[in-house]
């Protein structure tokens, strides 16, 4: 086989599997997709601060105006940053990173950093030329 039959057949090729995957997709049936609700739905149960946080934010612009809905901002900022807002179960704390070790990849001792170096003033730059 010469060159141009074999770039010939591999044009053949590759349209005829094109053709068969263009084929295999349009009839292929979709998934119908539950649309998403238009508005958030409020739980019977659930914490009566989000229902009403919920309820604000439905109202849009007028929720800056709606007594109600301010009440809830200040209760659910006070719930986070209030200064006594823990929450129950404390983290585990993580232990400090070790300083003044011996770095693995070069072997060399490197001190400790106690003090941010001092800025370099105006005047001790023209010293230094």
């Amino acid at each position: 086989m010469d060159g141009k039959m074999l770039a010939r057949l591999g044009a053949v090729v590759f349209v005829a599997v094109a053709i068969t995957a263009t084929a295999i997709e349009m009839n292929r049936k979709e998934e119908v997709r539950e649309a998403w609700p238009a508005g958030r739905t409020t739980q019977a149960q659930g914490d009566p601060l989000h229902n009403e946080l919920i309820r604000c934010q439905t109202l849009g612009e007028a929720g800056p105006r709606d007594p109600a809905c301010l009440r809830a901002w200040a209760e659910n900022r006070n719930r986070f940053l209030a200064p006594g807002a823990r929450p129950v179960e404390r983290l585990p704390d993580v232990p400090p990173a070790p300083r003044g070790d011996l770095t693995p990849e070069s072997g060399r001792y490197d001190p400790p950093i106690l003090a941010p170096a001092a800025p370099i003033v105006p005047s001790q730059l023209d010293e230094a030329r």
